[in-house]
C-alpha cells in the first residue's frame, strides 16, 4: 500500500505544503455581512460593469487572480498549476477568466466542494515533488446560478424556506513548498452520497450526508478524535444541512457539536439579511477560508482546522429528468 496512504481515503503529507498567500473578492450583499472586512476587495455591485453576470463572474476571477500574484510577489511564470472552477456549464467563469494567465490549468468541478477539492491537488502535486507553487481558486455568483440552476430572476418566484443564497466571490490560495504560513497535513477525499433528495431548494439536506460520511471517514483514517481540532469547518450546509451533518456524525461516536461552524452561517447576518437557510456557492467557503479563517490562523486564534467543503453534483438536466442529488464533500487538515 501506498506509503503515504491512511485507511481508505486519506493521505498524510509527509512535506506539508504551506498556505503562503490567499485572496478574496466579494460582492456587495456579502460585503454587508458580519465578514466584510476581512475581504480584499467589496464590490458596489453585481455587474462589475459588465454587461452579463456570466461575464462579470469572470472578470472577478480574473482580478482574484490578479490581486493573489500581487500579494505574494509572485509572476505567473512562478506558478506551475492554476487548479479552478466554477458553477457554471462547463465552468466557463473560469476558463474566461483565466484564458490570459500564461499559467498551466486544470479545471475541476466539485460543485461547492471545488475549494477543498482544488486544494487536495494542489497539496498532493507540492508534496509529491510536482510543483512548488500552485494557486487553487474557485468563484460563483448568486445571479448567474439562479439563472441556471432555479429560476430567472425576472419571474421573482418566491424561495423555500430550506433555500440558500449563492455566495457571489471568489477565493484564492497559493500552496507553495517554500514559504511561511498555515501548512496542509492531511488531506481526505470524498465519496460521492446520494440519499435521494430530489428538492433542489434543499442543497444543505441533499448534502449533509456526504459531509457526515467524509468528517466520520477521517476520523476513523486518522485516528483524530474532535478533540484535535480547534475547529471543524463545513462549506455550505446552512441551517438545515449543519444540524444534520452533527447528528449523523454524532451517531458514528464522535461529537462535534462544539467544534463544528459553517461558512454558509458565517458569510451572512442571518437576523439582518434575508439569506433564508443561509449560504451556498462556490464562492462561500472559499471567501470565508480565503478572508477571515486565514487571518485567525495567521493571528493565532485558530491552530487545528479540518476544513470540509460540500458539493451537490446536480446540474438542469438532471433535475429535469427527476434525478435525486448526489452529493460531495472532500476535506483537508490545515495546521498553523
Amino acid at each position: 500500500m501506498a506509503g503515504k496512504r491512511l485507511g481508505n481515503q486519506t493521505v498524510r503529507l509527509e512535506t506539508p505544503p504551506r498556505i503562503i498567500s490567499t485572496a478574496s473578492i466579494a460582492g456587495p450583499k456579502e460585503g454587508e455581512g458580519p465578514l466584510g472586512h476581512t475581504f480584499d476587495l467589496v464590490l458596489e455591485d453585481e455587474l462589475w460593469g459588465e454587461k452579463t453576470w456570466e461575464k462579470a463572474e469572470s472578470k472577478i476571477v480574473r482580478e482574484t487572480w490578479s490581486r493573489i500574484l500581487e500579494k505574494s510577489g509572485k509572476a505567473p511564470e512562478d506558478i506551475n498549476y492554476i487548479i479552478a472552477g466554477d458553477l457554471l456549464n462547463q465552468c466557463i467563469a473560469t476558463t474566461f477568466g483565466l484564458r490570459e494567465s500564461s499559467a498551466p490549468y486544470l479545471g475541476v468541478y466539485g460543485a461547492c466542494s471545488t475549494m477543498c477539492e482544488s486544494l487536495s491537488i494542489g497539496a498532493m502535486l507540492v508534496d509529491g515533488g510536482f510543483a512548488d507553487n500552485v494557486v487553487c481558486l474557485t468563484s460563483s455568483h448568486f445571479c448567474s446560478a439562479e439563472k441556471q440552476f432555479r429560476f430567472p430572476l425576472e419571474l421573482g418566484t418566491q424561495r423555500a424556506p430550506t433555500a440558500q443564497w449563492t455566495v457571489l466571490g471568489c477565493g484564492a490560495v497559493l500552496v507553495s513548498s517554500h514559504g511561511q504560513g498555515p501548512a496542509i497535513t492531511h488531506v481526505t477525499t470524498g465519496k460521492i452520497v446520494d440519499k435521494g433528495i430530489k428538492d433542489a431548494n434543499n442543497m444543505g439536506g441533499a448534502m449533509a450526508p456526504a459531509a457526515a460520511d467524509t468528517i466520520v471517514s477521517h476520523f476513523k483514517d486518522t485516528g483524530f478524535t474532535p478533540d484535535y481540532y480547534d475547529l471543524v469547518l463545513t462549506g455550505d450546509l446552512g441551517i438545515v444541512g449543519k444540524a444534520i451533518c452533527d447528528e449523523m456524525v454524532g451517531e458514528q461516536g464522535f461529537n462535534i457539536s462544539k467544534k463544528l461552524k459553517d461558512c454558509g452561517l458565517m458569510i451572512y447576518d442571518l437576523n439582518k439579511q434575508d439569506v433564508h437557510a443561509g449560504a451556498s456557492g462556490c464562492a462561500c467557503s472559499a471567501t470565508v477560508f480565503a478572508g477571515h479563517i486565514y487571518k485567525e490562523m495567521l493571528e493565532g486564534r485558530i491552530k487545528k482546522l479540518l476544513l470540509v467543503a460540500t458539493g451537490a453534483l446536480l446540474n438542469p438536466t438532471s433535475t429535469q429528468q427527476g434525478e435525486t442529488i448526489p452529493s460531495i464533500a472532500h476535506a483537508v487538515t490545515i495546521e498553523a
